[in-house]
């Protein structure tokens, strides 16, 4: 399906992106810590609505 030469390309292009990533997250981390305190929360909330979404549906179904 895929080369070997596509295969090496791949594995490179994901560990070039990996490191980019991690790289620009070090850099802003001391603004992340300013700007979006508490955003945690809204993801265990956002989490937890969906939770909510599921079990009404599997309650619903039976």
């Amino acid at each position: 399906m895929f080369s070997t030469g596509q295969w090496i390309f791949a594995l490179f292009f994901i560990i070039a992106f990996i490191i980019l990533i991690i790289y620009s997250y070090k850099g802003d981390r001391r603004l992340h810590q300013k700007y979006y305190k508490g955003s945690f929360w809204v993801l265990i909330g956002f989490l937890a609505f969906i939770a909510l979404l599921f079990a009404i549906k599997i309650i619903i179904n039976k």
